[in-house]
């Protein structure tokens, strides 16, 4: 889904941000209209420049209307007022996420090495 290696720039085209969070270039574009929280810098002949800071936003918003699919009017409201609590918030379900990916690699190896057991133990009798 989101594939966020931002540290190693300071600035990011849009389209390097669109294929980061998987969407239109023109999406962007018109969250900038709708969202004023979200302000890249524009160079010459408009061209934008992301921020990490601005991607932290973009973060955000895409959680908020992606993800939780509440309106664009709503994750505008929730950002002006609450943005530490949203950012806290989507944080943690990021940290879940990880971790429920990591236990899911833990049942599937677990699953693999009981499934090899098994298949060893009948050879075993088969043998015998």
């Amino acid at each position: 889904m989101l594939n966020t290696d931002k540290n190693l720039k300071l600035y990011y085209s849009i389209g390097e941000v669109a294929d980061m969070f998987g969407v239109n270039e023109s999406l962007l574009r018109f969250w900038e209209r709708e969202f004023p929280q979200l302000s890249p810098k524009k160079a010459g002949r408009g061209v934008r420049q992301y921020r990490k800071e601005d991607i932290e936003t973009l973060k955000l918003i895409y959680h908020l209307v992606k993800e939780r699919g509440m309106t664009l009017p709503g994750a505008r409201q929730r950002l002006k007022t609450n943005k530490e609590a949203t950012m806290r918030n989507y944080e943690i379900v990021e940290r879940l996420k990880s971790i429920r990916e990591e236990l899911v690699g833990m049942r599937d190896a677990l699953d693999a090495f009981t499934d090899g057991q098994a298949e060893a133990q009948k050879e075993n009798i088969n043998n015998e």
